[in-house]
């Protein structure tokens, strides 16, 4: 028996990669409106009003198309999510009661500056897929302009205020269905989301002008009650050659439910893969998908009180990624140091009292402590006819299709093996320091080496009788 979940909870899961889309570089560490970093944001899913042109690499609309296989009477759910550039700028109280602007307002807690917001907006719409096949639906987008106004205490004083304008912006969600040829019950879905704000580019006028009359972020949510979407990064065979002519632009649709569930999508400005994950050991919003969480939690930790407070006063997010640096305890920076998640599925080991052979339940899972038969110190490859182990020398032959250049420097040198090592797929490596290196005793202590495969390693044997290398032939 299917389960129909409610569209709030089949989105829930997917929301949270939504929202990292949503937020990617809104403001980027050091996370203060001074920074050279910050001054070109808002760089993916910015859907530009027609009257902007798009001479300027910008576009109006994103188009999204895939298939689904819906059961009879199913729903489809869509959320269109963006942001709208919110305009702030600040103004000191004058000593005669009015308000001039100013580029600071230096607070107790935070320095204030001009800064554009971020405002989240939601557009849905719902169509049974009946609906959908009879023709095009659609949803408009109508967020009005608006202006508020804020004042701003510092304690018990009233030193200024904020005001924020949002302009108008309009637009509009079309989706349909069309039966795809063939005897597969599948349809292709087909969701444009477009900018039909009127507004004209004056003489002089560029993207910073048009960005009040964006969509900014934009991205769609779709979900099925009954059925499921067909994966465009890895079609069934039936689906390769219709899923080849789906029409995708400035946008990407990947697999989003939940546990491996088809019933979800999220069509991204970003490119990414089914089924996406935020990094379980992230320890919140640092919005700045380029960066390692550790190093941007180390980074903002590191910075002046002057710096914090001008972020705290640069916009609320940063603030909050301020505090969330400052309050994260020493496990939580241990848990995001050297965090491998493509090995997890192979070191997570076998299901709970599965049986392993030769084995025993109680050896942990590819511990090379647990198999006496593995010890790098003492194993020995087979190399050109010889046994090469370590306190052995070798020449040095890189293979030129899976090396790089710093590796063709070593070519023809000589290195003592320090280890020969076997990865869980059973490949050799071979540890080696090169001879002459005067930091080779330094890298034996920390266990560091460079590792070689037995083909890109010749016994040192082949040295010429004045101790220099014999040519080497051409591979």
């Amino acid at each position: 028996m299917t389960t129909v979940r409610p569209a709030a909870e089949r989105f829930a899961g997917a929301r949270q990669i939504a929202d990292a889309v949503l937020f990617e570089g809104y403001v980027l560490y050091p996370y203060r409106a001074s920074s050279a970093k910050n001054r070109l944001r808002w760089q993916f899913g910015v859907l530009v009003p027609p009257g902007f042109g798009e001479g300027a690499g910008e576009h109006p609309d994103q188009h999204t198309e895939l298939l689904v296989e819906p059961r009879r009477g199913a729903t489809l759910t869509a959320e269109l999510r963006f942001l709208r550039v919110q305009r702030r700028t600040v103004q000191r109280l004058r000593e005669d009661g009015g308000h001039e602007d100013t580029e600071a307002l230096e607070l107790t807690d935070r320095v204030l500056t001009p800064w554009d917001e971020g405002a989240e907006e939601r557009v849905e719409l719902s169509a049974t897929v009946d609906e959908l096949l009879a023709g095009e639906v659609l949803a408009p987008v109508h967020c009005p302009a608006r202006t508020e106004i804020e004042a701003v205490r510092d304690g018990e004083r009233t030193v200024g205020r904020t005001v924020r304008r949002c302009a108008q912006v309009d637009g509009v969600l079309r989706v349909r269905l069309q039966p795809l040829p063939g005897p597969y019950a599948a349809y292709r879905l087909r969701a444009v989301v477009e900018n039909t704000t009127a507004w004209t580019a004056g003489p002089g006028d560029g993207r910073e002008e048009a960005l009040p009359h964006s969509l900014v972020s934009a991205h769609l949510l779709l979900g099925l009650d009954s059925g499921s979407f067909v994966s465009m990064t890895d079609p069934p065979e039936w689906a390769k050659d219709a899923v080849a002519e789906c029409r995708n632009l400035r946008t990407w649709p990947v697999l989003a439910g939940d546990d491996g569930r088809a019933d979800v999508v999220l069509s991204s400005p970003i490119i990414l893969e089914d089924h996406p994950q935020v990094a379980p050991e992230s320890p919140g919003a640092l919005y700045d998908g380029t960066e390692i969480d550790e190093i941007l939690a180390l980074r903002t930790s590191a910075l002046t009180d002057r710096e914090k407070r001008e972020a705290r006063g640069t916009d609320a997010r940063a603030g909050a990624a301020v505090d969330l640096a400052d309050s994260l305890p020493p496990e939580v920076m241990e848990r995001l140091h050297g965090a491998v998640r493509a090995l997890r599925e192979v070191t997570a080991g076998p299901p709970a009292g599965a049986a392993v052979p030769g084995v025993r339940p109680d050896t942990p899972w590819w511990d090379p402590g647990g198999d006496p038969g593995v010890d790098p110190a003492t194993d020995r490859v087979v190399i050109d006819g010889r046994a090469v182990g370590a306190g052995d020398r070798v020449v040095l032959r890189p293979g030129r299709r899976r090396t790089d250049a710093q590796d063709l420097f070593l070519q023809g040198r000589t290195a003592l093996v320090e280890a020969v090592l076997q990865d869980v797929d059973g490949a050799v490596h071979v540890a080696v320091t090169v001879d002459g290196d005067p930091g080779a005793d330094l890298w034996r202590a920390q266990g560091r080496f460079l590792y070689f495969q037995p083909d890109e390693l010749a016994p040192a044997e082949e040295l010429d009788p004045l101790g220099e290398p014999a040519p080497l032939e051409e591979k």
